[in-house]
């Protein structure tokens, strides 16, 4: 009887052991199907902009590859987390990056040449690259602006390359253009910023309407 009990004892931890792998297995079969799944969703790199009243993210045209690719190395390398939005006026624009000084404009490493689309304007939300009055409307790649002006700045379309747009946070802008400002509208109180690069899977990004 003891050597029955025994044999039929063995049997159960036998099957109990043998579950036990198969959820092991299931298990391990969910996370390589989970893993390889989210590696193979294509990803996007945006922008996003911290500061102090909340996070922006912006979407990069690829019709302005020297703009993006600028903007994304100048992020990356950390250039502007020094600096701030150092001029803000409601109904029009906010700027940051590098202030407008001679040196923000004439050092050929921070020039581009502009990349006008006809497509791309100046509307509510655009990201544009600052510049200062030269002929050939040369961008200074390490100054930026967004346009707060919900009827947009059509008066600077053909003039200022845009080249990127807020998919995300112009609550936050719209909330930039009203803290209080000297007479050359820079913010009494610094807003810093904070520029990195993120890569948002296409899935992600379809409710922001920038990608089919």
């Amino acid at each position: 009887m003891l050597q029955g009990f025994l044999l039929v004892l063995t049997k159960l931890v036998y099957l109990v052991l043998e579950n036990l792998n198969v959820m092991k297995l299931c298990l391990s079969l969910a996370t390589i199907f989970l893993f390889f799944g989210r590696k193979a969703q294509k990803t996007y790199e945006i922008g996003e902009i911290k500061t102090p009243k909340g996070e922006i993210w912006v979407w990069l045209h690829d019709e302005t590859p020297n703009h993006k690719a600028s903007f994304i190395q100048l992020a990356n390398d950390g250039y502007w987390d020094s600096l701030t939005f150092n001029r803000v006026i409601p109904d029009f624009v906010v700027q940051g990056g590098c202030p407008d000084t001679p040196e923000g404009f004439n050092d050929p490493e921070y020039l581009l040449k502009p990349e006008f689309d006809a497509k791309l304007l100046h509307n509510y939300g655009a990201l544009g690259a600052g510049r200062d009055g030269n002929l050939d409307k040369l961008s200074a790649r390490c100054q930026f602006y967004i346009v707060q002006n919900k009827e947009g700045e059509h008066r600077l379309d053909g003039d200022y390359t845009i080249f990127g747009k807020v998919i995300k946070g112009m609550e936050v802008i719209d909330a930039i253009v009203l803290v209080e400002r000297d007479s050359t509208n820079q913010p009494f109180t610094p807003i810093p910023l904070d520029v990195n690069i993120i890569e948002i899977t296409a899935k992600e990004l379809q409710k922001y309407s920038v990608i089919d």
